[in-house]
């Protein structure tokens, strides 16, 4: 097959879109397919110079961005001419509702031939926390773009039930959605023997992980001041925070520079992304939205008892108290004391932690990769 996925951006940017999205390509790459990424110029922070590459057998095409709205917004409205000038693609694969590319790439696939499936990735279905900027694209998106985009999607794929009652049902027929989740890697089952996560970055006593963007939808800074009151009282707890900034980095540093026992890391990937997740005795995240985050698999591998806001995906992958606990978004007192009810019960959180390493083999990439190729699969047959 020819196929091509489109999204704002790909990698070295980090996020949870632009994982699947590598996670995928990779292995149609390997499997033998020819796999193209068309993207926009920028990793959220600058222009990409180099706009041709093939990565990892992948053939990467970054066309140069016109202006920008947001740091999730930009407009590139030129992928519409290179997919017409382009060969024409089996499968056309978009990603991530709401966006102007989307449309287009519909248009293309339709003048073209090709089948056009989308994965929504749960977008915005409120204002809270977007900039104003955006307010009125997201009423003319939710108007008139979205229902246009949709009727030339031929699969839509949710990655969590949430999405299809509350945002994919006023846009499309419920014939045509697929649900089909996130996932993870199964290296995260082998345990990496000496872990000197701990001992190399002089962290002492047990460990609470965040593991995300540190966006202000995730809540970075409650799970530091959580972190704070939880060390007014012991001494005995560290707590870290794991990936790159998006606005709440200076927040979070600044309440935690008067304490020994909490560090923030940056964006971390590869080998010492899984002794981290092994080091670490609980997974804490404390967002107001959520879509499905892949740290929330990769958690889950590692063994990890969850510590959660119980927002839109999320609450159908845990159920307190069988694998983690739920706080309410912004709830500090909550989030405190959950912490220390999974770290000082030894045996809920062997239970927690057993019950997500079970669960979480069936979200392996090669299963939900599977999943995907068959929705393709039956599309071409059509």
């Amino acid at each position: 097959m020819r196929i091509c996925h489109i999204n704002m951006f790909y990698f070295p940017t980090i996020g949870g879109v632009e994982q699947v999205m590598q996670e995928l390509a990779e292995r149609q790459s390997k499997e033998g397919h020819e796999v193209h990424v068309f993207c926009c110029d920028s990793d959220k922070t600058k222009r990409i110079e180099k706009k041709e590459e093939t990565i990892n057998g992948v053939h990467v095409h970054r066309l140069k961005y016109w202006f920008k709205l947001s740091i999730f917004t930009y407009i590139w409205p030129t992928l519409l001419l290179r997919l017409l000038k382009e060969k024409k693609f089996d499968v056309y694969h978009s990603h991530v509702s709401g966006h102007l590319y989307i449309l287009l790439t519909g248009i293309a696939s339709r003048i073209k031939k090709g089948k056009h499936i989308h994965t929504t990735h749960c977008p915005w279905t409120d204002s809270s926390f977007r900039p104003n900027i955006l307010k009125i694209p997201l009423w003319i998106n939710d108007k008139f773009l979205n229902k246009l985009s949709f009727k030339m999607i031929d699969r839509v794929i949710s990655i969590t039930p949430w999405e299809v009652d509350t945002f994919l049902k006023k846009y499309t027929k419920e014939e045509k959605i697929k649900v089909i989740p996130n996932g993870m890697d199964k290296i995260l089952f082998k345990k990496i023997i000496p872990n000197n996560f701990k001992k190399n970055n002089n962290i002492k006593g047990k460990l609470v992980l965040f593991f995300g963007r540190l966006n202000p939808t995730k809540g970075p800074e409650i799970l530091a001041k959580a972190a704070i009151e939880i060390t007014k009282e012991r001494k005995d707890i560290s707590f870290v925070w794991v990936g790159p900034d998006e606005g709440k980095a200076k927040e979070v540093e600044e309440l935690i520079k008067p304490y020994k026992n909490m560090k923030y890391l940056g964006p971390i990937r590869g080998r010492d992304k899984i002794l981290i997740f092994q080091a670490a005795d609980v997974y804490a995240l404390p967002s107001y939205r959520e879509g499905l985050p892949l740290t929330l698999f990769e958690a889950m591998a590692a063994g990890l008892p969850l510590v959660v806001s119980p927002v839109n995906g999320v609450s159908y992958e845990v159920k307190d108290p069988d694998n983690g606990y739920f706080v309410n978004y912004g709830d500090v007192k909550g989030l405190k004391e959950k912490i220390l009810k999974v770290l000082d019960n030894p045996e809920i959180a062997k239970k927690m932690s057993k019950n997500n390493i079970e669960k979480s083999r069936n979200y392996d990439w090669d299963l939900i990769y599977k999943k995907y190729m068959e929705e393709y699969e039956k599309l071409i047959r059509q």
